[in-house]
């Protein structure tokens, strides 16, 4: 998922991170953005780690269920466009945006602690997702300035974080499984502001700014035209098709195999753990894409993530009703395949487009990507309510990976490859 760049401010000059100079190892400050952006992320997929007891505690239908997280996706797109439109990283400094956007993130997610019922319930997700919008983007930019060498690597780290922070309200499921589903909205609600403390003490930016990276919209034609930026795009939509879907479905796909097992498995903490598992190992997926794009590439490394990711969306759907260790297993995999390349679709567009352009071509690879999602995340119930169940309903993300690593491979062999990862294709 790529960052939105905000301007830099050109009057301030790199300062300390609470007694680190900016001399000193990156590396702590980074972790230190890690632990807080897992712990505002756990807002994101609050409600879905819990959805099967909202639905019955609220009478609602799939389609409001799976509201529950476009809800969010919605807000992120709308919070991320409007804050690169007015340039709210220029206006706000970083560490009071962040901190002030992971209490609105808490906020609105304790707002379901009220029982709002369905609408009001999605009107606090897309609440939600603005806010983290004002969180995530801007944690990109700031670990970026720390970093000029191991970029990469630094980048997979923050999505580590995003998808690890994700994973979490399905962790705090697992361990409360005999105590309401409250719990689970309190605890990822608690969180953010613990993150807010963070940023407001340790946020500070590194010796490498970025300069002006804004969304125009009377570029956008410039971005479409542009082949390889094109071809970047689709390894990212395809990329995107699969993602969210597979986050947001999980748990019912392997709860809905519990049921089917032979015999049956009626425990709700086990789905719950595996699902937390896969998810959040992705965090090693990130970590290891961004060491292999920094050594072999850009383009193999991205391909050959999403191809493994494609054969899992296949190849669990066999796997169902037959032992749980194997769905598992599976989802363990896939859950490392799917969101390891998440990063290098958009180190890719600030590498192959031009200075001026980076801005719109970021907001529009993200703004598009998101849509999919939102559409992708509908479509997956409708799907299992005409199969007749769950088994098959993941083959239909299939295409996206595998259409995202043709177009990866078919970049390798541009011209323009050359200026990605330093000439590492």
């Amino acid at each position: 998922m790529p960052p939105l760049k905000g301007p830099r401010r050109t009057h301030e000059k790199p300062r300390d991170i609470g007694h680190l100079s900016t001399k000193a190892n990156p590396w702590p400050v980074l972790a230190i953005a890690c632990v807080s952006l897992v712990l505002s992320m756990t807002t994101w997929f609050s409600a879905t780690a819990v959805a099967p007891e909202l639905k019955a505690a609220w009478d609602l239908t799939d389609t409001q269920v799976a509201w529950l997280t476009n809800g969010v996706q919605i807000g992120f797109v709308t919070g991320a466009l409007l804050a690169s439109l007015i340039n709210l990283p220029d206006i706000v400094s970083l560490k009071r945006l962040m901190a002030a956007a992971s209490i609105g993130a808490a906020g609105a997610n304790a707002v379901l602690l009220m029982e709002p019922g369905a609408l009001g319930a999605i009107l606090c997700r897309f609440a939600t997702g603005a806010a983290l919008a004002a969180v995530y983007p801007p944690a990109m930019k700031l670990v970026s300035t720390w970093f000029s060498r191991n970029r990469g690597l630094a980048l997979g780290a923050v999505v580590g974080a995003l998808t690890l922070g994700s994973a979490m309200p399905h962790l705090f499921r697992a361990l409360t499984e005999r105590i309401d589903w409250h719990m689970v909205i309190a605890l990822s609600s608690a969180a953010p502001l613990l993150a807010a403390l963070l940023f407001l003490l340790f946020a500070k930016e590194g010796p490498h700014p970025f300069g002006r990276a804004v969304f125009d919209p009377r570029q956008i034609g410039r971005v479409l035209r542009d082949r390889d930026l094109r071809l970047v795009n689709i390894g990212y939509f395809g990329h995107m098709w699969e993602l969210y879907a597979m986050w947001a479905w999980l748990l019912i796909f392997i709860r809905s195999a519990a049921g089917q097992a032979s015999p049956p498995i009626l425990s709700s903490t086990l789905p719950s753990l595996i699902t937390f598992i896969a998810v959040a190992a992705g965090l090693i997926g990130c970590v290891a894409a961004g060491v292999l794009s920094d050594r072999f590439g850009r383009t193999l490394t991205a391909a050959g993530f999403m191809v493994v990711s494609g054969l899992c969306a296949l190849l669990i759907g066999f796997a169902f009703g037959g032992p749980l260790w194997l769905i598992a297993l599976i989802s363990l995999v896939w859950g490392v395949a799917i969101v390891g390349d998440s990063p290098l679709f958009s180190a890719a567009v600030t590498e192959l487009s031009d200075r001026s352009l980076v801005g719109t071509a970021l907001s529009l690879q993200m703004g598009i990507g998101f849509a999919l999602t939102i559409f992708v995340i509908w479509l997956m119930p409708q799907i299992a309510g005409l199969l007749g169940g769950w088994q098959w309903s993941f083959a239909i993300l299939a295409p996206g990976p595998l259409v995202g690593a043709w177009a990866m491979l078919k970049l390798r062999r541009s011209p323009a490859a050359i200026k990605l990862a330093g000439g590492r294709r």
